[in-house]
């Protein structure tokens, strides 16, 4: 793990205060920011976003597909934690939180918005760090790239359909439109450009590919490190008079990230997995793409919406409680022998 992503909880939490000051101090200059958009995409956030999921696009092996017959069950148990359970206990979890224990807490508008940044999250299963967590807990490298490829091919059509379909269950206006181009621009676009781009740099040689990877990873970093600052400066306002929400917001996360990885790494368990394949199939099922949660529930719901907080709230959350987890991975590597 390299030392920006090894310390990404540290500067996110820098990045929040960096954010909610100058939104406070210069707030004409983040109205500015937040007019420039186009079909309630803004273009500043577009483009720091695709900073951030163009590179990951690139790293995805799509050849590696041919491998999806070895070792069928621990992809198995990644596309059923990540496409039948994780997105619809975030929504519960959600519903459970802010619909009812913190109901007397967050205004009902600001509840349904957190609700739907959690969706957000729930729905965009890991592409990126999942390498990281794989290669800490010495998992399979070349089957964690089946695994993330057939995820990435599944998130194409499938993102968009559950999305709507728990959006409506917690009552909250679905914008067909806008939702379907946050796909298209978030998902099928920098997948397209990076399966390009990787065939066309794979002609130079493997190595090439890792080095061009390696030249985009600070560009990716301050994508993720600017929409962060930019998007607490909108909501600097919100923040400065409630700062508990994010306290509020990261309890049930909390408990959907432990949750949800106690029932997979039972599953591979009781499966019979090696632990090679068992841990990244888990850390998989546990983490989240946050990017594309983020760059859609701006363009759902806007820049100073609590579904954009939420979503973030995610960022600042996952890399430690991910972390923890690796921890306890590596520690219970014998229960798989």
């Amino acid at each position: 793990m390299g030392f920006f992503e090894r310390y990404l909880s540290v500067w996110v939490g820098l990045c929040i205060i960096a954010g909610v000051a100058l939104g406070s101090f210069f707030p004409n200059v983040f109205a500015g920011i937040a007019a420039l958009e186009y079909a309630h995409v803004n273009l500043v956030v577009a483009v720091l976003i695709w900073l951030m999921i163009y590179p990951m696009m690139i790293q995805i092996d799509f050849s590696s597909i041919k491998d999806v017959g070895k070792k069928p069950k621990g992809l198995l148990l990644t596309l059923v934690i990540n496409w039948l359970i994780k997105p619809f206990t975030m929504a519960l979890l959600g519903w459970l939180f802010f619909k009812g224990i913190f109901a007397d807490w967050v205004d009902p508008q600001t509840a349904t918005e957190y609700i739907a940044g959690m969706i957000l999250l729930g729905v965009a299963p890991c592409t990126a760090m999942v390498f990281v967590w794989s290669h800490l807990t010495k998992g399979d490298a070349n089957y964690t790239l089946v695994q993330v490829s057939i995820n990435d091919l599944i998130m194409v059509v499938a993102f968009a359909p559950i999305t709507g379909l728990l959006l409506g269950v917690t009552d909250i206006t679905v914008p067909w439109d806008t939702l379907l181009l946050s796909v298209v621009l978030y998902v099928v676009l920098p997948l397209v450009a990076g399966v390009i781009t990787r065939q066309r740099i794979e002609k130079k040689g493997s190595q090439a590919v890792s080095a061009l990877i390696e030249r985009f990873k600070p560009y990716s970093v301050l994508g993720l490190l600017v929409t962060i600052i930019l998007l607490f400066g909108f909501q600097a306002e919100t923040i400065l008079a409630q700062p508990q929400d994010i306290v509020l917001i990261a309890i049930p996360l909390l408990i959907q990230t432990y949750g949800i990885f106690a029932i997979a790494y039972f599953a591979a368990k009781q499966l019979k997995l090696p632990h090679n394949v068992a841990a990244p199939a888990c850390m998989i099922g546990t983490s989240n793409f946050f990017e594309l949660a983020v760059a859609v529930a701006i363009s759902l719901f806007g820049l100073h919406s609590g579904a954009a907080l939420a979503t973030v709230v995610g960022v600042l959350v996952e890399v430690p409680v991910m972390l923890s987890l690796v921890w306890f991975a590596n520690r219970t590597r014998h229960w798989f022998n």
